[in-house]
């Protein structure tokens, strides 16, 4: 035999190290997804975790509570917060908060509330519809140019 390889010998020898640059990219490839996916996984691992023990850090001395809140604007709310027995009434937005009024917790304290502030709204929208229809079937003056 020859010590110097056939061209069929070359062309099978360079298809064969072709194909195993591709396979070991592709395995590259792979260990990089994998590596990217556990990275993921810890962060989400690690965030669910300090969810969970900031709310129980907070829940053991925990003297304060919220007892009713509404938007009056777009960042803006109104906060009713209960510490031990005082309420205090708060205005929270655009990163501060101001001291509105404060006052002793009533003795009886009802945590539910008697109509839901859509029915009160839909109520107050009913009525102004209603008013404003009235008005419009009230006699139009002749008098007035438009």
């Amino acid at each position: 035999m020859s010590a110097v390889p056939t061209t069929a010998q070359n062309g099978s020898l360079d298809a064969l190290g072709n194909g195993g640059e591709a396979l070991v990219g592709m395995a590259v490839l792979g260990k990089t997804a994998a590596a990217l996916a556990l990275v993921i996984a810890i962060i989400f691992i690690c965030t669910w975790l300090l969810k969970r023990w900031s709310n129980l850090h907070t829940r053991q001395g925990a003297h304060l509570r919220i007892v009713g809140s509404t938007a009056v604007g777009n960042r803006e709310r109104i906060v009713i917060v209960e510490v031990e027995d005082t309420w205090l009434v708060v205005g929270v937005g655009n990163g501060h908060i101001t001291k509105l009024h404060e006052r002793p917790a009533p003795e009886e304290r009802s945590y539910t509330t008697s109509v839901a502030p859509s029915s009160r709204f839909s109520q107050r929208l009913s009525q102004a519809l209603a008013s404003r229809r009235s008005d419009s079937s009230a006699p139009i003056d002749s008098q007035k140019t438009p």
